[in-house]
């Protein structure tokens, strides 16, 4: 079984999700803003999942040294030796800060055990929140009561072939990023997508961002250190027409093509999710961007489906790709990823 935890009043899409993806798979809701499934496969993306615990089990949490000693059994004899692994413990109940200390002495026991009996294991414990290789592995423990638990431990290679599905950080949260100087709160995803991309937009770079005004995107490309070509029916803020690595052109972003192929393509503009969708699809097949960062908006929540054909027609053309609904996201998911050579 695996276990995915949602947003917020979010979990019959991920279901309705998963059953458009494994139609003969059991698919519930197993409390609020949990969901089981028995789903073969982990690689292919799941937007509405905001954290998954590959072979998730369910257990009673007696006590602080009871829940440590659960951990140990559970990951020492399941981890590959001499490899890093990551560790999460993490309150998923409640309110606030509800269950955070507890998660702490969980954790803080379950080190001691480490020390005592397995310190090669803690030696390779690591602490940093990139993306995961091929060697790493990842053990999850997500309270979802003060005496229960849904723990997940994922021998590496699982973490990076689910990477799509499976993040490095807790509750696969961000927090959101605040700039006062950017036009507007939607630079925040193009910092979000980058970091779970882990790859920046990079000094010398060269971007096309489509439908760029009042200009947040094109504002976090220079302050990179791209150049930018921003195309929009508006001008953007200002100082950002201004600037000299910003060349700005007024038109439709959909007729828009460059005259070679860019480093990056960012897309936030506002338009009917299949007009984006076709889009992307039509820039990554002729091989315009190397990367690219879009946004996918929706009107209500009946038009989720169109997503799947992303699913479908990506993976020809990129060497890596994910679509998720970011922390920074409203009713929408973003696609980002590398395009093939």
């Amino acid at each position: 079984m695996h276990c995915f935890l949602t947003d917020e009043s979010s979990e019959r899409y991920l279901i309705d999700e998963l059953r458009r993806a494994f139609p003969d798979g059991a698919h519930e809701q197993v409390a609020e803003q949990w969901v089981s499934s028995d789903a073969a496969m982990l690689d292919a993306p799941l937007a509405f999942a905001r954290q998954t615990l590959p072979n998730a089990t369910v257990i009673d949490i007696a006590s602080i040294n009871a829940a440590a000693g659960q951990l140990l059994a559970a990951t020492m004899d399941a981890l590959p030796e001499g490899q890093p692994w990551r560790l999460a413990v993490v309150p998923a109940y409640g309110f606030g800060n509800a269950g955070t200390n507890r998660c702490q002495l969980i954790a803080g026991a379950f080190r001691e055990r480490l020390q005592k009996k397995r310190r090669a294991l803690l030696r390779n414990l690591m602490t940093d929140e990139g993306p995961f290789d091929a060697q790493t592995s990842f053990v999850q423990l997500y309270l979802i009561a003060p005496d229960k638990g849904v723990l997940s431990v994922a021998p590496a290679p699982l973490p990076y072939e689910a990477r799509r599905n499976v993040w490095p950080f807790a509750k696969g949260e961000l927090p959101i990023a605040v700039d006062k100087a950017a036009p507007s709160r939607a630079f925040s995803k193009v910092v979000e997508a980058e970091h779970r991309l882990g790859l920046q937009i990079a000094k010398g770079d060269t971007c096309v961002d489509l439908g760029a005004s009042p200009g947040s995107w094109s504002y976090v490309a220079i302050h990179r250190g791209a150049h930018v070509t921003s195309i929009d029916r508006s001008p953007l803020r200002d100082d950002l027409m201004r600037h000299p690595r910003l060349t700005f052109q007024q038109g439709d972003a959909f007729k828009f093509k460059p005259a070679a192929p860019v480093d990056w393509l960012l897309c936030d503009v506002i338009a009917a999710p299949e007009r984006n969708i076709g889009l992307l699809l039509e820039w990554v097949r002729e091989r315009r961007a190397r990367r690219f960062i879009v946004s996918i908006k929706f009107k209500g929540d009946t038009e989720y489906p169109l997503i799947d054909q992303l699913k479908t027609d990506l993976p020809a053309h990129c060497s890596e790709f994910y679509l998720t609904r970011l922390c920074a996201n409203k009713n929408e998911v973003c696609a980002f990823g590398i395009v093939r050579d």
